[in-house]
């Protein structure tokens, strides 16, 4: 039996200040601008300041991109374009600033933390920043197994949360989340099949580096596989990140509670931040208050978890890349927000 409390994250969890919300409401109306003129800039503001508790808003200065890694066994079957077990050459383009996300981040000026809790390498291969929170080699095939025992679940979560503090406590006033897994899509579709009640054809996507039709009815099956191992513990939200999540998931999700009960507000990425974004959302319904999309990945799973916690991505430009990049791309977009809605003159009188 788990020593962790998941129910404290009920009563731990506000809402952003509503009473805030509505000055910042009253503040755009007597901007110099139409009302409706900003569009969705507008709602980001005002969501801003319910989240800062001030109005007008705070520019956002100290953002930072936190990506949370880990191998699945369940890459094993070839669900996935990458090779099975290879989540520490994410990590390595990342921390040698050639991935993607890294390069957008240097030019955002956003630091980046890559937390590794379950790679399939020796921890010798990486910096110790990187791998001190490690919980696993790779999490176990979710198909015929449980992804990690109770134990290690719980290790993961509070990693999550205890990153969550790590960064309100350093000043972060907006976190961008990702992920750099492989199997991790996996996982993920097979959470948001479980808890959305559906099938796995509905949530089977094509991956961050997009897999054949074969690979596809692969990654089907595994996930009915593990829909059949999830149904029995759908009450319990850490047995099922156990079961059928893994580490890195198990992490993501302690991040978003904890970053929540911060009042930090966190830009989520793809699929798999969706996927841990859903089950947070069981345990404490105020928490997606907390959060916007980032960007809608294509994936059918995102889409499904995003609707259910009604979460409207801000962006579509059908990137799929992954790794916090669609993260990345919205962090201008809510630091404009921010911009205009500290920045902008009242009218006189």
């Amino acid at each position: 039996m788990s020593a962790l409390n998941l129910d404290d994250f009920v009563d731990l969890i506000e809402r952003p200040d509503g009473g805030i919300r509505r000055d910042a409401e009253e503040r755009r109306e007597r901007l110099a601008l139409p009302p409706g003129a900003l569009g969705r800039l507008d709602e980001l503001g005002e969501w801003l300041a319910a989240a800062q508790q001030r109005v007008p808003v705070k520019p956002i200065e100290q953002p930072r991109v936190v990506l949370f890694a880990g191998d699945h066994g369940v890459s094993d079957l070839g669900v996935s374009a990458r090779p099975a077990r290879s989540a520490h050459r994410l990590v390595r383009a990342v921390l040698d600033g050639e991935s993607p996300a890294a390069v957008l981040a240097a030019r955002l000026g956003a630091p980046v933390r890559v937390i590794d809790m379950a790679l399939d390498c020796d921890p010798e291969d990486l910096p110790e920043d990187v791998t001190r929170h490690r919980v696993r080699r790779a999490s176990g095939r979710i198909d015929l197994e449980d992804a990690l025992t109770l134990d290690e679940a719980e290790r993961a979560f509070r990693a999550g949360m205890a990153i969550a503090d790590e960064e309100a406590d350093s000043g972060t006033d907006l976190l961008v989340l990702g992920d750099l897994s492989v199997g991790g899509t996996t996982a993920a579709a097979t959470l948001i099949a479980a808890l959305c009640g559906t099938d796995a054809s509905v949530v089977t996507g094509r991956g961050g580096a997009a897999i054949d039709d074969l690979a596809w009815m692969r990654k089907c099956a595994a996930i009915r596989d593990g829909l059949r191992r999830a149904r029995p513990v759908l009450g319990d939200q850490l047995q099922l990140l156990a079961t059928v999540g893994g580490a890195d998931l198990a992490a993501i999700t302690g991040f978003l509670l904890q970053s929540a009960v911060r009042r930090t507000p966190v830009i989520l990425d793809g699929v798999v931040s969706a996927a841990c974004a859903l089950v947070a959302q069981r345990v404490a319904f105020r928490a997606p208050d907390w959060w916007l999309a980032g960007q809608a990945s294509g994936e059918p799973g995102q889409e499904k978890a995003l609707d259910r916690i009604a979460l409207t991505p801000l962006l579509d430009h059908g990137v799929t890349v992954g790794e916090g990049t669609g993260a990345l791309l919205a962090l201008p977009l809510v630091q404009a927000a921010a911009a205009l809605h500290a920045e902008l003159p009242e009218l006189d009188g």
